[in-house]
């Protein structure tokens, strides 16, 4: 039996490890379950699967967390903070730790169950863009076990075998696009937020949907497989692939290619991290080879997807130049969303704050949360000025 905190517990990728682990009460318990600030959500979680605590990472929402549980008369504890949060994901009583909380706020949650010895099954790509050696060096440090969720590292996991030390025999990694919901379309001077949230494939959070339209979560995951397999920018390549059905290929010295392919279902890489070694039902549907047609793929357009570019670029630069452009993003999305910057401007923003921003090499953590703030800081300055502009 694994006990199982899942951090980011009311978002998508929350609901699918929830799915999973409810297929399966015989391997696996909740201990924990968090949210950022859906109180309702998460206590309506809590009646169904009744974990020992709950933790809404917004410290003014303790006390409504609290009454919430207390209307369903959960014995569940209600915690709050980003305190919590690391203390939850480091709990003896746990030895299972899903980071699914979206941006650079899942970072210290994830390091707390590293250095805790966690098996830790990734879907928090931030973590290791912006503190890819610390997080590698906790998970050695604390004996843990590291496994992605995102479907494009888990099918380099699967395709080299579990291997995660880049081996001689392999050639290069092979990261697999959709395209997002642009593709094909010319005119995106008129963008909005439904349309860009609007995946062909995938039913993801609407962060990371706008991230898929421009790339840049293409960007962040070639960023993330450098270091968790040990391999370079020139060793790393993406193509999109509108079907979703090859999530990702390996292509060794021999020019053999090997690829792992199935339905685009997040609850596939779930379940194979949370069995591995193992392979259990997953609920995903299986793939009809006969009903497929097609599979095609077509070169990643760097000057139509500049965010993919600009991700190439700081991870060549190495140093801070990573966390500068997640924080950026993180702003620049944000911003988007809420209208007040367009679809076309997201690129040059981060791409100015990266040339504003002074990229040091961070010696820490606490030198990675500093840079975090400077570049939130310019970016957000960069959308005031940018707002005043267009209102003008």
């Amino acid at each position: 039996m694994r006990h199982v905190t899942i951090l980011g517990a009311t978002g998508s990728i929350g609901a699918s490890s929830l799915d999973v682990i409810a297929r399966h009460p015989d391997r696996f318990a909740l201990f924990a379950l968090t949210a950022q600030n859906n109180v309702e959500a998460l206590a309506d979680l809590c009646a169904r699967f009744a974990p020992a605590i709950a933790v809404v990472a917004d410290v003014a929402k303790e006390s409504a967390l609290r009454d919430a549980l207390r209307r369903r008369s959960l014995s569940t504890q209600a915690r709050a903070g980003a305190d919590a949060l690391a203390e939850v994901a480091a709990d003896a009583r746990c030895d299972t730790v899903i980071c699914a909380i979206v941006g650079a706020a899942g970072l210290l949650p994830t390091l707390a169950a590293a250095r805790a010895g966690k098996r830790v099954l990734l879907a928090n790509k931030e973590a290791v863009v912006c503190a890819g050696s610390l997080l590698l060096d906790a998970v050695k440090r604390g004996g843990a076990e590291l496994l992605p969720l995102d479907s494009e590292h888990s099918a380099l996991h699967q395709c080299l075998a579990g291997a995660w030390e880049a081996r001689r025999d392999v050639r290069r990694l092979i990261l697999t696009a959709s395209g997002g919901p642009f593709r094909t379309r010319r005119d995106l001077s008129r963008v909005t937020p439904d349309e860009a949230c609007a995946h062909p494939n995938w039913v993801m959070g609407r962060k990371i949907s706008v991230d898929s339209a421009t790339l840049m979560n293409k960007g962040l995951e070639v960023i993330e497989a450098s270091w968790l397999f040990n391999m370079g920018p020139d060793r790393i390549d993406v193509v999109v692939h509108p079907q979703s059905v090859v999530h990702s290929m390996v292509e060794f010295a021999d020019a053999s290619v090997v690829a792992q392919c199935g339905t685009p279902d997040m609850r596939t890489p779930i379940a194979y991290a949370l069995a591995y070694p193992e392979r259990i039902d997953s609920g995903s549907t299986a793939l009809d080879f006969l009903a497929l047609g097609a599979l095609t793929f077509e070169e990643a357009d760097l000057q139509r997807f500049p965010c993919l570019a600009l991700a190439y670029a700081a991870l060549r630069s190495g140093a801070g130049a990573p966390v500068v452009l997640n924080a950026a993003n993180e702003v620049a999305v944000e911003a988007f969303l809420a209208r007040r910057l367009p679809f076309m401007r997201i690129a040059g923003l981060i791409e100015d704050t990266m040339e504003r921003v002074e990229r040091f090499a961070p010696a820490g953590i606490d030198d990675v949360l500093a840079l975090d703030r400077e570049a939130r800081g310019v970016a957000r300055v960069a959308v005031e000025r940018l707002s005043a502009l267009a209102a003008g």
